[in-house]
């Protein structure tokens, strides 16, 4: 398993390497080497990335025989999952919106940058809120 790690690793470096030299060289501008190099780097990526995931298909099924003896807790990882990644996204959008905004203001009027900091604090709570309630389903389990 190691040794595909490694391999994996060893793709992706050389994978970038070759795409910053080559662009350090110019030689990749036209259209028919950009898919000449796209092609031989899926050809080699793609094989390693399933084997390797077809190397930790044991490792999955006896994850799924230990969370067997307790059926509920899958539901409670998922639910501490879905909790934590959509008060994350929440708190993106809310701090997007709200700090956009708030730079807009304060361009015009530098005192209200304390009024507005708070704002996108109150947007930035909303991904705490949803971290300490996938603690408190974790603690459950």
């Amino acid at each position: 398993m190691m040794i595909l790690l490694v391999l994996t690793f060893c793709v992706v470096i050389s994978t970038i390497t070759y795409g910053v030299v080559q662009k350090g060289k110019g030689e990749i501008s036209g259209k028919q080497n950009i898919k000449r190099a796209l092609k031989i780097n899926l050809s080699v990526f793609i094989p390693v990335i399933t084997a390797a995931l077809v190397m930790n298909i044991p490792s999955i099924a006896h994850a799924a025989v230990t969370t067997a003896a307790n059926p509920s807790a899958g539901l409670g990882y998922l639910a501490a999952g879905l909790s934590t990644g959509l008060a994350t996204i929440g708190a993106g959008y809310a701090v997007g919106a709200v700090g956009s905004s708030a730079l807009g203001a304060v361009s015009e009027d530098p005192k209200i940058l304390g009024k507005t900091l708070i704002y996108v604090g109150l947007g930035e709570g909303i991904a705490i809120y949803g971290l300490i309630i996938s603690i408190m389903i974790l603690a459950r389990l």
